[in-house]
């Protein structure tokens, strides 16, 4: 599938991944016994070369034919080599579906980009609404093969874009949604991410002042080398050996004092410049595209240059760092110390730094930014009913109708309705263990991530304005840090009433608030953080066991209301049904569950 090519109408997900993994799978049989073929082809004439030159090994003649196999066992490599990287290449096409058709099914867990490298432990939401780590939402839309592409969809998911931003990025999103092909073509140009381009390296290069960058320097060093070769010529056809080794002489003296700028130049390139091949394959296939979004155009006209386009000026340097790399061969060094071949090389590299360093950034940053919307793009192609939120000036306002975790099976997901907004700023939510309390108001958070992010959300509608998510769902204390759970909590609750002195309104969601406290000091610690939270303009969830605070809402009036989940218990098993209902939770199942699993049985019944 090319890039043009497009699903046909009417075919959904799990049969275009299906139809292509197919065509796929038959490819690479086919190939692989093609290489095969090659493999024994290869060994069986280079064996009968072997033998027959043994046999032969006097009569110089017949020697001479040999000459025939041996260009023909040459080749026989290449195109080995050729089906061999073709191979490749393919299996990564098919894991780029297989992948897909795991997302489908639930069983993308583990199979990808974790992200957990950007997990901010004192970020206000990150590690409460499980952004990043095993089954999180990164790991569900990650498919970036650079790093700028996973820094920017990180970034995007830790910050909330402004609106102009957001409805720029839906309509490119939805721009991307059908290209399936592309998506794959994009998947192809990198085996790893973790083997790719290290942005900040690369930047840093690009803006920094050369090391060689002397005048006299470059001369000295371009002069010597042509003498020597020249003194190496002399030598050859006139005998001056004297000329050349006083030359030589003057070279291995002239290395030395310009080694350590040389290397420090040359290991600057080569670590900034890892796999550019892959940014240059991202740029290509940008630029090569076609698209109608304002915000897609606009990224490809920041990949235009007067003189040369972006990825060929990356495969330029490419193929720099390529010669620089060969000073790095035993057999090159003593040569690189007499001709200065890898300082020519230095020389090249810092000339294009000159000329294209300062562009380096916005190149990384537009190929991140494609990336991620390209990612994010493949997300309501395969969840078909997702939606598009609509952003509201005014708030603060959350109003979503069947709201679903995005992180659940489709066939699992429960659906619910709630608002928040217009007066209605809190919403005590009480309920048994296990009854989807701490899913539900993750469920929230989640989709408002993904709102502010440009993406859709798994609900069938859902209306609200800008807002500053802050969440204590998932506390953790630190024994190196000597820091309590209860500790770290408030000091969580700290940072999300912190967030309502700015100008954006805050989302608080709140699990099981001052748990590690006595029941008197969590109600009054409780009434104390939401009513500071409402009275500075925040919206939120109030989850708990404690039936206790249920009360709270009769001290607030309409601006704050109970919602309850249930179950049911019969014959030893629990229920859930996950809706949210209004008013407060009237059953318990801590004694059943209890029971039901042996505790408190007395000895001998």
């Amino acid at each position: 599938m090319k890039a043009d090519a497009a699903p046909q109408p009417g075919d959904n997900p799990a049969t275009v991944y299906s139809k292509r993994l197919g065509e796929l799978l038959d490819l690479q049989a086919a190939e692989q016994r093609q290489e095969k073929r090659l493999g024994y082809a290869k060994v069986a004439l280079a064996l009968a070369t072997l033998v027959s030159a043994v046999i032969f090994l006097r009569n110089a003649t017949v020697l001479e034919v040999l000459l025939a196999p041996v260009a023909a066992f040459v080749f026989l490599a290449i195109l080995h080599e050729k089906r061999l990287e073709s191979i490749r290449l393919r299996q990564r096409a098919i894991h780029f579906y297989q992948r897909g058709i795991a997302r489908l099914e639930d069983r993308w867990a583990g199979t990808g980009e974790t992200g957990e490298r950007f997990l901010e432990p004192n970020h206000p939401y990150a590690r409460d609404l499980d952004l990043f780590g095993r089954g999180s939402l990164f790991e569900l839309i990650c498919t970036a093969r650079t790093r700028s592409g996973e820094e920017t969809l990180a970034a995007w998911l830790l910050a909330a874009a402004p609106m102009e931003e957001i409805v720029e990025r839906q309509a490119a999103v939805s721009d991307l949604k059908g290209r399936v092909g592309f998506r794959e073509e994009l998947f192809l140009l990198g085996e790893t991410v973790r083997l790719g381009v290290h942005p900040d390296a690369l930047s840093a290069w690009g803006e920094q002042a050369p090391i060689l960058r002397t005048r006299l320097a470059r001369l000295v060093t371009s002069m010597l080398g042509v003498l020597w070769i020249a003194g190496m010529m002399s030598w050859g056809l006139w005998g001056l050996g004297t000329v050349a080794l006083a030359i030589s002489v003057i070279n291995l003296a002239w290395a030395h004092r310009i080694h350590s700028r040389l290397e420090e130049a040359s290991d600057a390139i080569e670590i900034a410049a890892q796999d550019l091949e892959l940014l240059a394959g991202v740029l290509e296939l940008i630029d090569s595209e076609r698209f109608s979004a304002p915000k897609l155009i606009e990224i490809q006209s920041q990949l235009k240059h007067d003189q040369i386009v972006p990825h060929d000026a990356i495969r330029k340097l490419a193929r720099i760092v390529g010669y620089l790399e060969s000073r790095r061969n035993p057999a090159m060094r003593l040569l690189d110390v007499l001709t200065f071949w890898s300082a020519q090389c230095v020389f090249v590299a810092e000339r294009w730094q000159h000329e294209f360093g300062p562009m380096i950034r916005g190149w990384l940053a537009a190929a991140g930014e494609f990336e991620t919307l390209t990612a994010l793009s493949g997300f309501p192609y395969e969840h078909a009913d997702d939606v598009f939120p609509e952003f509201v000036e005014h708030g603060p306002l959350f109003d979503g109708e069947g709201l679903a975790h995005p992180l659940l099976p489709l066939g699992k997901a429960v659906q619910n309705d709630v608002k928040m907004g217009d007066g209605l700023n809190l919403i005590i939510l009480s309920g048994p263990n296990m009854a989807g309390k701490s899913t539900f108001i993750r469920c929230i958070g989640v989709n408002a991530v993904l709102a502010q992010c440009g993406a859709p959300v798994r609900a069938k509608r859902l209306r609200l304005s800008q807002l500053n998510v802050a969440a204590s769902i998932c506390i953790l204390d630190s024994l190196q840090g000597g820091v309590s759970h209860f500790y770290a909590e408030i000091q969580r609750l700290k940072l999300a009433t912190d967030l309502t002195l700015g100008s954006t309104p805050v989302l608080f969601l709140l699990d099981e608030l001052l748990s590690g406290t006595n029941s008197h000091d969590r109600f009054e610690g409780t009434r104390l953080v939401v009513r500071t939270l409402i009275s500075r303009g925040a919206i939120g969830i109030v989850s708990t066991h404690d039936l206790a605070l249920t009360k709270i809402p009769e001290e607030l009036g309409n601006t704050a209301i109970n919602f309850h989940f249930e179950d049911q218990f019969s014959n030893g098993e629990l229920f859930f049904d996950y809706k949210l209902k209004p008013g407060i939770v009237k059953s318990s199942n801590a004694l059943e569950l209890m029971r039901s699993i042996g505790l408190g049985t007395p000895i001998g019944n």
